[in-house]
């Protein structure tokens, strides 16, 4: 019986039909035959990423934090990308491209989840000491991204510490049973204060992806991933709408011209 297999996949073929999988196993599991209807989808997310079944505490946290990310809101650039797509009848792939093109970057995206990954690595443990790695330590980037302009983790337009971030971190923190969460929910204040701007969700989520266990560059697949789900649904509520309907503020125009000839 022909095989296709890979470290995460194994598939056996059928054995009238080499083109048609008869079985397929993730990392030694039997998918149809033994976890579906028994794993949650956390536990397959898991499985995907990482060699062994997650913990009930890791597969516990995971699910929070991907119930935390799954919509960001239409103040969210990706998902105002998303809804534009929606709103001017783009295929439900172009809407979702869209999403992941705007949050993929240095500011609230998942390059900035990455970047803040990375400095978890090797996070000092007092608030002065931490702020100054996170503000002069550089985290690898990709050559196509531009340089941060802000210390990833943290709101650089923030003028306090938006509540839906206090509560997604307190939560996390008591959910999971990791080191980096509980500091930072102890210490969140201080590190603010001392960074000088508000933490963001980007620095909630790299915070508990770091705790468990996923690399930068999985944390940051993660974060594209579980964002989505927002991003999809806005864009099927504005693309059965009408663009006088979509969800924004007035514009205050400086040197309108409309209203200089009235």
């Amino acid at each position: 019986m022909e095989q296709v297999r890979t470290r995460i996949w194994r598939e056996e073929a059928e054995p009238a039909d080499r083109f048609a999988t008869r079985s397929a196993h993730c990392r030694g599991y039997d998918v149809y035959g033994d976890m579906l209807g028994r794993a949650r989808w956390v536990d397959m997310l898991w499985l995907l990423f990482r060699e062994e079944a997650p913990t009930e505490a890791q597969a516990r946290l995971l699910e929070a934090l991907a119930v935390a990310l799954a919509n960001a809101g239409p103040r969210d650039a990706a998902v105002h990308a998303a809804m534009c797509s929606g709103l001017g009848r783009s295929p439900a792939a172009a809407a979702l491209m869209a999403a992941l093109a705007v949050g993929a970057g240095r500011h609230g995206g998942a390059q900035e989840v990455a970047a803040a990954i990375t400095l978890w690595t090797d996070a000092p443990g007092d608030a002065e000491s931490f702020a100054t790695h996170w503000v002069s330590s550089a985290a690898p980037v990709a050559a196509i991204w531009p340089e941060a302009d802000h210390p990833p983790g943290f709101e650089p337009n923030g003028v306090v510490t938006a509540g839906i971030v206090c509560a997604a971190l307190q939560r996390l923190a008591d959910i999971g049973d990791g080191p980096r969460l509980s500091w930072l929910a102890s210490q969140r204040a201080a590190v603010e204060a001392a960074v000088g701007l508000p933490l963001a969700m980007s620095g909630v989520a790299a915070a508990a992806l770091a705790d468990l266990g996923f690399s930068p560059e999985q944390g940051e697949m993660l974060h594209l991933l579980l964002r989505l789900p927002g991003a999809a649904a806005h864009a099927l509520e504005q693309r059965a709408g009408s663009y006088k309907d979509f969800p924004f503020f007035a514009l205050d125009l400086q040197d309108d011209p409309l209203t200089e000839a009235a």
